[in-house]
């Protein structure tokens, strides 16, 4: 029987809630969010489709389930769940692994310029987003060069006796020993501030005037430095290769699509100054358009990033991108497709890069693909392989012992869904017991319907390990689920692997040169990476803690005062004799007695 939309329309509430198209055989064909559902529903079922996309997925629907909630921010918690549940085909997901990268400058009374990802704190203030983590630190650089701002910790700025070595090189001023007052130092923040928010002219006029001061007070020297400062600034505003002239924030939003792939591209324009792009490509989608990547693209980007003035559009319609930004933004920035000269520049720019980044992508995923499939023939599989999760164990003699569970999907590593495991409560070096706990912690999600199944699992070992695995998989009712061990081969040489079954099968040494062994190594190594990096940092963290408590005269209080002084374990190794002394209850001799334990 088909879908009577309009029946069902009519009782749909006008609250904030989540959406899930349901098809044949209860499939979930797409998961939506809405601030107010009737309107946003009622969309998918006009006479005429917004896409052929839609029209299909549409034609598809046998019911929509509504689970309603509180806020909208309820509402895309509950959606992302739901999204990575059920992986719903028509859905376009343009998920990062990493956060924008911004700069902050803190609050402190020296402020401190730094680079960050994450959460925004109260009392800093930050400039961005940035496209990639090069061109935020590339602005670091240059602004160190142009104000001379502190970029150390806290922990090291409180405790310095003597300027560090940026001072000798001319990229700080000192503030950590009073080399510059807090209102100069206050005027180089403001100033730093101003050149990103590109009032790039102000600052300039701003050091002429100083400079013009200094030269009446006959102070020629400091005259002479403001004029390195400004000829520095007119030297790297000139190197920008496109530059509007104007203080304007701009993104620039392109699709394109060649040979069924689409991407899509940002670029960031800040303060005039063009920072680079930022090619992405849907994970899922089908039926999927360039239109549909940037509509679905600018409704998720800004839930999540700020505005900028203006956004600069091309392969669709400017009230097309209104009206999908109406649920994500409060207030509405300026939207429209390239008119000037700059402007077009940008664009050309966007597409060229999005066009090459399709070129590479299609290189890659051929050789990926080919390599997926040389191990599904290797395996005897006659479902294809996407998903492939890979566990390594890591411990010293026993001590800090850490899993890893790394993720290969949609033709590359996925790091935003790597996990670690701290392992506790079994016998110092039992590598079988430290599989079945990570197994168990990793899968009883996936057991319970919540997490995301894999296609194939590898357990960097032998038997023994595979066969740990294999008890956990049943107990949990996950059996189905395919599984092969990577042993290390003769002499531990890269190339001697040799792959062990669960049904019986003799083990496979597939050799050097086969397709499906160079992707077994680049996972199973990244498994091995990312596993002896936890190990490592906990091990680190638990050898300095446990140091610090066997020091006599160290109690639980001046352990605390240590820490806190020092920003952490890490801190307190790294200071000097005079550092310690400075705190609270640390005297000479006890200050010597850390610095020798800690070395």
């Amino acid at each position: 029987m088909p879908f009577d939309a309009k029946t069902f329309l009519r009782s749909l509430t006008e609250q904030p809630g989540v959406y899930r198209m349901i098809g044949a055989d209860e499939e979930v064909l797409y998961v939506g969010k809405a601030k107010n559902l009737k309107r946003r529903v009622s969309n998918y079922f006009q006479k005429t489709p917004s896409s052929p996309r839609i029209g299909l997925m549409v034609q598809r629907v046998e019911r929509v389930d509504i689970t309603v909630v509180r806020s909208e921010a309820e509402a895309l918690i509950l959606e992302n769940n739901l999204i990575k549940t059920y992986r719903p085909r028509y859905n376009i997901l343009f998920r990062d692994d990493k956060s924008y990268p911004y700069i902050a400058i803190s609050g402190d009374d020296f402020p401190r310029l730094a680079y960050y990802r994450g959460a925004f704190e109260k009392g800093v203030r930050y400039f961005g987003p940035y496209p990639n983590g090069g061109a935020a630190r590339e602005s670091i650089h240059l602004l160190q060069r142009l104000f001379l701002l502190r970029t150390c910790e806290n922990s090291m700025f409180a405790n310095r006796s003597r300027p560090c070595l940026l001072y000798q090189i001319k990229r700080c001023t000192a503030p950590c020993v009073g080399h510059i007052d807090a209102e100069g130092y206050a005027r180089d923040v403001r100033l730093a501030t101003m050149f990103l928010n590109g009032r790039h002219n102000e600052v300039v006029d701003q050091l002429a005037n100083r400079m013009q001061d200094a030269s009446e007070r006959l102070a020629f020297e400091e005259a002479a430095a403001f004029r390195d400062q400004i000829r520095s600034i007119q030297t790297i505003l000139h190197k920008q290769y496109v530059d509007s002239g104007k203080d304007e924030n701009v993104d620039i939003v392109v699709a394109v699509e060649r040979n069924g792939t689409v991407c899509l591209n940002l670029a960031m324009v800040r303060g005039g100054r063009h920072l680079g792009d930022r090619p992405q490509f849907p994970q899922t989608g089908e039926g999927l358009g360039a239109v549909d990547a940037l509509l679905a693209f600018v409704e998720q980007h800004y839930l999540e990033h700020p505005l900028p003035e203006k956004i600069i559009v091309a392969a669709a319609e400017p009230d097309d991108v209104r009206a999908a930004l109406e649920d994500s933004v409060d207030a509405m920035p300026i939207v429209a497709q390239a008119r000037f000269a700059a402007e077009k520049a940008w664009v050309e720019m966007a597409e060229n890069n999005a066009q090459l980044a399709i070129e590479t992508r299609v290189r890659e995923t051929g050789r990926a693909g080919a390599q997926l499939e040389a191990l599904r023939v290797a395996m005897e599989l006659a479902e294809p392989i996407e998903r492939i999760e890979c566990f390594d164990i890591s411990h010293t003699m026993g001590e800090a012992t850490v899993a890893s569970c790394v993720v290969w999907d949609d033709g590359g590593m996925k790091k935003s869904e790597y996990r670690r495991f701290n392992i506790a409560g079994i016998e110092p070096g039992d590598d079988y017991a430290a599989m079945r706990q990570a197994l168990t912690r990793r899968y009883e999600r996936v057991a319970s319907g919540e997490g995301v199944r894999p296609d194939l699992i590898l357990i960097d070992g032998g038997k023994g390990q595979l066969g740990v695995a294999l008890e956990v998989l049943t107990e949990l009712g996950l059996e189905s689920i395919r599984m092969v061990g990577v042993a290390k081969g003769e002499e531990r040489k890269a190339g001697m692997e040799q792959l062990i079954f669960t049904d019986g099968r003799e083990p496979v040494r597939l050799g050097g040169e086969h397709p499906a062994l160079h992707l077994i190594q680049i996972v199973r190594d990244e498994a091995h990476r990312f596993a002896i990096t936890g190990h490592r940092a906990r091990r680190n963290k638990a050898r300095l803690s446990s140091k610090l408590e066997d020091i006599p005269g160290i109690g639980p209080t001046r352990r605390k005062r240590l820490i806190e002084t020092f920003g952490g374990l890490a801190g307190v190794r790294a200071a000097t004799v005079e550092d310690l002394c400075r705190v609270e209850g640390i005297n000479r001799k006890i200050a010597e007695q850390i610095y020798n334990a800690l070395r």
